[in-house]
């Protein structure tokens, strides 16, 4: 079904509209792929320009949603492929503290845990991963499925096993 939005017409209304609605979900996604904080700039940079170019396209057949995971998620796994052709060095992050957040202590090993969690997203297959981070944004399988082209149950029995491996891997690194 068309758009009927007129704001929406154009191009740039449509990418204004989806930056708006999607920024923080394509924040997080860039984040869950890449660990390098400079990278993850130039990543989450890359979505936006395809996101942008891929508004000229998008009619409304499916929902905007459903687009604008499609468009990140393409863009983050090219990036995956060309960052696997080049040695990568590692990079310490910063943390990044809000004002009425936990204490430095809290935020600290929150933020070590989280760290840590997506070091093994990274570590799994891209597709994996993809299933991952968009299980984590709270699609539902359906969703998923319709972003990544698999039937929503097998969607849901990946979701299941990367959950166990990577409990699996995140404990047995705790120990």
């Amino acid at each position: 079904m068309p758009m009927q939005d007129s704001s929406l017409d154009s191009q740039d209304g449509r990418y204004k509209a989806a930056a708006d609605e999607f920024g923080p979900a394509l924040e997080r996604l860039a984040r869950g792929v890449e660990a390098d904080p400079a990278e993850r700039h130039d990543l989450l940079q890359d979505i936006h320009l395809a996101l942008w170019r891929s508004m000229a396209l998008f009619d409304g057949r499916c929902s905007l949603r459903s687009w604008v995971y499609r468009v990140a998620h393409n863009t983050a796994a090219s990036h995956v492929v060309a960052r696997r052709r080049v040695p990568k060095g590692k990079c310490i992050e910063e943390l990044e503290l809000a004002d009425g957040q936990p204490g430095p202590e809290e935020a600290v090993s929150d933020g070590q845990l989280l760290e840590r969690l997506m070091d093994l997203i990274r570590s799994l297959r891209p597709q994996d991963a993809q299933l991952m981070l968009l299980y984590l944004e709270d699609l539902s399988a359906e969703d998923i499925g319709e972003i990544t082209a698999m039937s929503a149950g097998a969607v849901a029995t990946k979701i299941h096993r990367i959950k166990a491996l990577l409990a699996r891997q995140f404990w047995k690194a705790r120990r």
